[in-house]
């Protein structure tokens, strides 16, 4: 957080949204729903794939995880080398990667080849989400501008993800591939409009050669943490396997720390966790995004195995959230500049809580007006809140060449928080596991699950707490060069 600060009280010069500009954030928008777009849809179609390539359950379970292995594990590298080698760059080409693994996942007919693909996938998005967000906040000057950009790109993860359960309905229905297929064409668009559109970036220069010891020991205990968390379930939490995996994960971290404190280019550089509010949305994030992911996991089999519904009643039950946030994505950048992110954030937890409270009245015959559509409408709100707003914190403030850092330092805490709280939530689903698998007793054994959930949302809150009594008054940043050029030195309003 080296950016100077500069003090002012002159309102700042608005800034014309262009076509062009328009143009880039939709570029950065379809990255951002095609990840979250092909983890839904590939969901609900496990079943059929299972059943048309004959793969066995924990077979299977890999077409998930071999995509969160690649992306959770790789992407503090991604976010760094999108600063070293070019953030239009690497996004293009990881894109690209992306839509041939796409066409590559619909076209196999082996168990082995599709995980592969989906590892691959991973890997590549990886590499586009922290390339992404790092464009937006270099293209945007930080303030009111900057914020209705993230508020928009950040709502698209949650559009994709309800879209892609919709989707996923329909297109199973035909064949599994089209699941794996859809992407591709969508990627290649975006490619081809963002070699039009995408401002070009230049390389870090003079940051005293790459961290290679960083980057093997980061990517390698990314990699570790996630695939410990992922097979923790089946191996068991207690068992050897999984203590001496946590136990190397923890060794390999302790080296990583002291490797990146001596180096001239680190991959992370820890005075960035010096900053309350940088800590803050990094462990904000990994809960927020973790309750979330354990909650929807819960909800889809509740639906599904005890109420016997469709994928496509799933995907429905599931709409009013991603639409509540959709609908909101360019109005949430005007409430994030007028109440600060510390309070959103806060507000979106105690909404995310409240709705997980709530949905623990469901029975073997719900209502759905009266008690699972609060719930989702609570979870969206909040959604629409804290999201954006936790992207908004921990980008603030940054020094541009650091912004690719950072960004996949906020997307490894997403994805890390997910995979650990949903590892957690089956394991006490799974230790509560009827003998007797009649509705009610299944339903039973899903509830500690649904209070697991609610804990870790309360425990984002209190968290996020210490960023109101932190609270500070309004001050501007000196923005010394836009890549938009529609406003130089601008002065941008900036509140915590």
């Amino acid at each position: 957080m080296t950016s100077p600060l500069t003090t002012s009280t002159a309102p700042s010069p608005a800034v014309r949204w262009t076509p062009r500009l328009w143009g880039t954030l939709l570029v950065l928008c379809a990255a951002m729903f095609l990840d979250a777009l092909d983890v839904s849809m590939v969901g609900v179609a496990l079943p059929s794939i299972g059943s048309d390539l004959h793969l066995s359950t924990s077979t299977l379970q890999w077409v998930v995880s071999g995509y969160i292995l690649g992306y959770g594990g790789l992407l503090l590298l991604g976010g760094r080398t999108a600063d070293l080698l070019g953030r239009r760059q690497v996004f293009l080409v990881a894109l690209a990667v992306f839509a041939l693994a796409s066409l590559l996942g619909g076209l196999v007919d082996s168990g082995p080849l599709l995980i592969a693909s989906r590892f691959i996938k991973g890997l590549s998005a990886a590499f586009t989400a922290p390339a992404g967000l790092s464009i937006i906040t270099t293209t945007f000057p930080e303030g009111p501008l900057r914020n209705r950009a993230l508020s928009i790109y950040t709502t698209c993860a949650a559009t994709g993800y309800s879209l892609g359960l919709v989707f996923s309905g329909l297109l199973t229905e035909a064949s599994w591939r089209f699941t794996m297929l859809l992407p591709a064409p969508v990627a290649l668009i975006a490619l081809l409009v963002g070699m039009k559109l995408l401002p070009r970036s230049e390389r870090e220069r003079g940051h005293g050669g790459y961290d290679v010891p960083g980057a093997v020991l980061g990517t390698a205990s990314m990699l570790l943490l996630v695939f410990t968390v992922v097979q923790a379930p089946e191996a068991g939490w207690a068992s050897a396997r999984t203590i001496l995996s946590f136990a190397a994960v923890a060794v390999i971290l302790t080296v990583f720390v002291l490797v990146e404190r001596r180096s001239p280019s680190p991959l992370i550089r820890l005075g960035v966790l010096r900053s309350g509010s940088q800590v803050r949305a990094q462990l904000g994030a990994l809960t927020f995004v973790g309750s979330y992911t354990g909650f929807q996991f819960l909800v889809t089999l509740y639906m599904q195995q005890v109420l016997g519904w469709s994928a496509m009643h799933t995907a429905l039950a599931f709409l009013p959230a991603g639409a509540l946030v959709a609908l909101s994505a360019t109005k949430v950048g005007t409430v994030i500049d007028r109440f600060g992110t510390g309070r959103l954030i806060v507000l979106g937890f105690v909404m995310m809580a409240a709705g997980y409270v709530l949905f623990l009245r469901i029975d073997l015959d719900p209502v759905y007006a009266s008690v699972i559509l609060p719930t989702m409408l609570l979870v969206g709100a909040g959604f629409a809140l804290s999201y954006p707003s936790l992207n908004v914190q921990a980008t603030n403030g940054v020094d541009e060449h650091e912004q690719g850092m950072v960004s996949g330092l906020l997307n490894t805490s997403v994805q890390v928080g997910g995979a650990i709280f949903l590892a957690v939530v089956t394991a006490v689903v799974t230790a509560h596991a009827p003998e007797k698998a009649t509705p009610q007793a299944v339903l039973d054994s899903y509830r500690p699950g649904f209070v697991v959930v609610a804990i870790v949302a309360v425990v984002g809150l209190l968290l996020s707490l210490g960023g109101l009594r932190r609270s500070r008054p309004a001050r501007s940043v000196v923005v010394a060069r836009s890549t938009v050029k529609e406003a130089d030195a601008d002065r941008v309003p900036v509140r915590d």
